[in-house]
């Protein structure tokens, strides 16, 4: 398969030579010590993105998709959260294929031109809904096992596929670590900061809150990335860039589905209730892992040390200093790439 030409990709490959160190740890999960901080610049001014886009069914779905690194390299999967888009990974992406890494980059259910082959399926944005999307992506590329990393709802899809179903995932990178979650244990309160940081789920809960989300997408997402990350000061050709993908004819059924599932206020499908069963648990990851944090994330995110213990392989946790928010994978592409080589590295 042919590799993609991505803008700036000159600069990219430049960026690319620097020496990367991995860090060795002896010892399980919760015996890692934290590394030292790495330190990132949020960039003022990001026009990087993907030329070509691929499309391949798969699932439930046709997935758009692009791809990047030659197609003997080892294969890696970036998956991106809400409200952003594949293009989050657009400079870590050539970062890597510059390393000889085969990077597959998938828009999620409801953004892009990923597009349902039934009219007939539900709009559903559970968790594990998401997850066997990515499992069935890979079936239909023929890509038996990856190094898997993400961000926000991508770093919970990450997570699900790593603990659900270690045999395709060679090693994981998480932004904000474990990111599973459950029905049931959302029914405890948080405390009233806590609560009022994830104002737009219970926004997202009312029909008014739909009927805003269909009305204002691009001023509501663009709001999210002000104040998820109020360090980066993205220019209007950036988010634009972007929010081109919000117009997705499914997108906002899928984003209230996932915020209101997280609540209990809809079901899921029967199909996928002994997945979800299992996610109740919390289940352990053994695959070897590198989780991140960026200093200036304003989002809702668990303490580093509240998780580590959940990562029972090989484990290593960075902090990205210099201002870095939630889209971290965008705002320090070069970090994000050394941690998906340095996960990579854990597995050999």
């Amino acid at each position: 398969m042919k590799s993609l030409h991505i803008t700036r990709r000159l600069q990219l490959l430049s960026i690319a030579t620097a020496t990367f160190v991995a860090v060795q740890l002896a010892g399980p999960a919760v015996a890692a010590a934290e590394t030292a901080p790495v330190t990132a610049q949020a960039d003022t001014v990001h026009h990087a993105s993907f030329t070509q886009i691929k499309q391949i069914n798969a699932g439930d779905l046709n997935v758009g998709y692009a791809e990047v690194g030659p197609a003997n390299g080892q294969p890696v999967i970036l998956l991106h959260g809400w409200p952003y888009d594949i293009n989050s990974y657009a400079d870590a992406s050539a970062i890597l294929a510059a390393k000889g890494y085969h990077v597959f980059v998938p828009y999620l259910r409801g953004y892009g031109s990923t597009r349902f082959l039934s009219a007939q399926t539900v709009r559903n944005g559970q968790q594990a809904a998401l997850a066997l999307d990515i499992i069935a992506f890979m079936d239909a590329l023929k890509i038996q096992k990856a190094v898997i990393g993400g961000f926000d709802w991508g770093a919970r899809t990450a997570d699900i596929i790593a603990a659900l179903f270690p045999e395709r995932c060679k090693a994981l990178v998480s932004v904000s670590g474990y990111l599973i979650g459950s029905q049931q244990a959302n029914v405890a309160p948080l405390s009233p900061k806590a609560e009022l940081a994830w104002w737009y789920q219970f926004y997202f809960a009312t029909d008014r809150g739909q009927a805003g989300y269909q009305a204002n997408t691009y001023a509501f997402d663009k709001l999210i990335w002000q104040t998820a990350s109020p360090q980066w000061h993205f220019d209007d050709a950036t988010y634009n860039q972007s929010a081109e993908a919000f117009n997705n004819p499914d997108h906002v059924a899928i984003v209230i589905s996932n915020y209101r599932w997280r609540l209990g206020l809809v079901k899921g499908e029967a199909r996928f209730d002994a997945y979800e069963r299992k996610l109740a648990t919390a289940p352990a990851i053994s695959v070897p892992t590198v989780t991140l944090e960026g200093d200036a994330n304003a989002a809702p995110h668990p303490d580093p040390a509240a998780y580590a213990a959940k990562f029972t392989g090989k484990y290593a946790h960075h902090n990205i200093t210099g201002g870095i928010g939630h889209n971290l994978p965008q705002e320090a592409p070069k970090a994000f790439a050394d941690a998906i080589v340095e996960a990579d590295g854990f597995a050999k």
